[in-house]
């Protein structure tokens, strides 16, 4: 593999497949330095169970669905439940949007396609493709990924909507002393690039920033000279609305498709 990150020290904000990053970053001649900025994702049994019952007991006449491992979640948890059958007939009456790849092809494999998708895989994308449909008076069912999603909301609420959301993950902050020492080498330009794999790491280190009167020098350090790296349009927007716009982001939104893309700009813009 080519040289691409050679002497380049890249920081690696996602824990989920963070050592086979650091090896990708390590034949491209880089040093990986893995900074997790969120904590462990876990399924949130009891919640998920009482969101589907409800759901299932009084169905929607619009469901839509953001993530595909989201989408499984709610699936697999029907199936302990007994509710299987309830799930898919209900599916079956729904009107479904979907945002992202993913998620479309997780309904593809049962058998679903929806009325509405994004047209660039981001929130933004989906609020577009969900212009031209009348939600006066009508509930919908919002499945999120462990966090809110309040310009969606926000939105749907404005047309009239009744918005019910079902978060199957909660996103855990990080580690205190792992998030302090991410911000103190951004500030000091001790790491040429960042990389996150979800908004939630650069939401939870802005919090920290911020509370620690650092924001505006992180967000300052990563106008130049350090660069951060999304693995993907969701990410990169969680950024954006953050105050970040200097990024990297592939084309197919795969961890090593962004590790790669990362080392192609480093070999385009040697410093």
């Amino acid at each position: 593999m080519a040289q691409h990150m050679k002497d380049r020290i890249v920081a690696l904000a996602g824990p989920r497949k963070a050592a086979d990053m650091a090896k990708l970053v390590e034949k491209m001649g880089g040093r990986a330095l893995l900074r997790p900025a969120q904590g462990t994702v876990f399924l949130d049994d009891e919640v998920l169970r009482s969101s589907i019952e409800a759901w299932l007991k009084a169905p929607a006449p619009w469901a839509i669905f953001t993530t595909g491992i989201g989408l499984e979640a709610i699936y697999d948890m029907a199936e302990q439940m007994g509710l299987m059958d309830t799930l898919n007939e209900t599916m079956q009456h729904t009107f479904i949007a979907a945002r992202g790849y993913k998620t479309a092809n997780a309904l593809k494999k049962r058998g679903l396609a929806p009325v509405v998708r994004d047209d660039d895989g981001s929130t933004a994308g989906l609020i577009r493709s969900l212009e031209p449909h009348d939600f006066t008076g009508k509930r919908v069912i919002l499945q999120l990924h462990g966090e809110s999603a309040p310009k969606l909301v926000e939105w749907l609420e404005g047309r009239g909507a009744a918005v019910e959301q079902i978060l199957p993950y909660q996103h855990i902050p990080p580690l205190e002393e792992d998030i302090s020492q991410l911000v103190d080498e951004i500030i000091g330009g001790k790491v040429h690039a960042v990389a996150f794999t979800s908004a939630p790491q650069f939401r939870f280190l802005a919090d920290y920033a911020r509370a620690h009167g650092k924001l505006e020098a992180v967000l300052e350090a990563f106008r130049g000279p350090v660069l951060a790296a999304a693995v993907g349009k969701v990410t990169a927007q969680g950024l954006r609305e953050e105050g970040i716009e200097r990024m990297v982001v592939p084309e197919e939104e795969r961890m090593g498709s962004m590790m790669v893309t990362l080392g192609r700009y480093f070999a385009q813009n040697q410093e």
